[in-house]
């Protein structure tokens, strides 16, 4: 995958100067790799808590009665999913006050991913394809650039405890988020997630609790639970300050290519990415740029929306992209596409996981099938018969796919899936 322009920061435990954009000088033995890193933009890696305080609480019922989770354990009873045995106290990292109102701004908690050129992808749509690696984020997804803006905003405010409905990304970038400001932060998944969130939510020193079977359920707990004095709200996807935190990554791109992209490829779930980026390209004047909006069939809100001309609701999410399940896209997906050229592909299941497959065989990354519905879109030629209909330019100008990233995913449930599927 070669690199296009330089990365101020990555995940991972590779030193600097074997990341791209980081080369060292002739005789430089990395020595001074630390303090560079300091001075740049700050590269945490996720689920490395390891001295924290974190009581369990276990409940019997995984339906819509509220289960707490602490450290350890789930509803699932999943073997390898704990260590820990309930009741038991767990360390939690030591975490530092961030600065208050009048002191020096914070620094946002994303880092600049690289923009890297994929030959398969390249070949497989029928024109060059690069990749924005939003996977590599602290979060392990886009979701901390907007999530994270928002909850330093609801910290410099006097926020005393964050409280977040997730299917997994958006919970994990607003506990990142919440350990960095040093904040409690409650995360309220539906039980359609499974175990893996849960796992690395409790490991960032979240409060979990599982409640009712779709994101949507989650979400009306984590609103009751908001009523509580202190305590702020943070939605993962409709949110102004969402959406303006997710511009910065169009921003980047500006800076990052040569040209403006001939479309964008991007995941929709509850229509905050879309959202960010369409601000973005707004700000940087590339709003004439079309949008390739992939969902998955059975999570497909906005695809409705659009042909409906107005919100619709999905009777239920029967997707398993479950990370892109909001059975009622937000209000602010459906004006974006009054606003820019927004196109709508609904990609099957089975679609979305062969090309996680794919994918993990030809860029040796692993990500989970959210990302694998604009992964199926340049797998599939989808592309090509864009062109073929008039809706895109042929020629077509390099694409830019937003590898969304996921941390709702492993080996394991990759190969389950496939099994689920009728793919093994």
């Amino acid at each position: 995958m070669p690199a296009l322009g330089t990365s101020q920061g990555t995940a991972g435990n590779a030193s600097p100067g074997d990341r791209p954009g980081c080369a060292r000088a002739p005789g430089d033995t990395g020595a001074g790799d630390t303090a560079r890193m300091q001075e740049g933009v700050a590269q945490p890696v996720l689920g490395s808590c390891r001295e924290s305080c974190c009581i369990l609480e276990m409940g019997g019922d995984t339906g819509d009665s509220p289960v707490l989770v602490g450290a350890a354990g789930g509803p699932w009873g999943a073997a390898g999913d704990s260590t820990a045995s309930p009741g038991q106290s767990i360390p939690r990292q030591a975490m530092a006050a961030r600065p208050a109102g009048g002191q020096k701004p914070q620094k946002p908690f994303h880092i600049v991913t690289p923009v890297l050129e994929s030959l398969s992808l390249s070949k497989a749509a029928g024109t060059k394809v690069f990749m924005k690696m939003e996977n590599v984020q602290p979060s392990g997804s886009f979701k901390i650039r907007g999530i994270g803006h928002l909850c330093q905003d609801a910290a410099r405010k006097g926020c005393r405890r964050f409280v977040c409905s997730s299917g997994g990304n958006a919970g994990l970038a607003a506990a990142f988020a919440a350990r960095e400001l040093a904040l409690p932060i409650t995360v309220v998944v539906p039980s359609s997630s499974g175990p893996t969130p849960v796992r690395k939510l409790q490991e960032l020193g979240a409060t979990v609790e599982v409640y009712g079977k779709v994101w949507d359920e989650a979400n009306s707990r984590a609103q009751e639970l908001a009523k509580t004095e202190g305590w702020v709200i943070i939605p993962p996807f409709d949110h102004p300050l969402v959406w303006e935190g997710h511009a910065s990554l169009v921003r980047e791109l500006k800076d990052s290519l040569e040209d403006k992209p001939g479309a964008i490829v991007v995941a929709v779930g509850g229509g905050g990415l879309l959202a960010g980026v369409v601000a973005g390209l707004q700000q940087v004047g590339w709003q004439d740029v079309p949008i390739i909006a992939a969902e998955t069939l059975g999570a497909h809100s906005f695809h409705e929306a659009l042909k409906a001309g107005r919100l619709v609701t999905l009777p239920d999410i029967t997707s398993v992209a479950t990370c892109l399940g909001a059975k009622t896209v937000a209000a602010r997906a459906l004006e974006c596409a009054r606003e820019c050229q927004v196109i709508s592909q609904v990609v099957q299941d089975e679609e979305a996981v062969r090309a996680v497959q794919q994918f993990l065989d030809d860029e040796r990354a692993l990500v989970e099938p959210a990302c694998g519905a604009p992964l199926a879109v340049l797998y599939s030629g989808r592309l090509q018969r864009l062109q073929s209909e008039g809706r895109l330019p042929s020629p077509l100008r390099p694409v830019l796919l937003v590898l969304c990233g996921g941390s709702n995913i492993h080996t394991a449930q990759l190969r389950a899936l496939q099994s689920q599927l009728g793919l093994r």
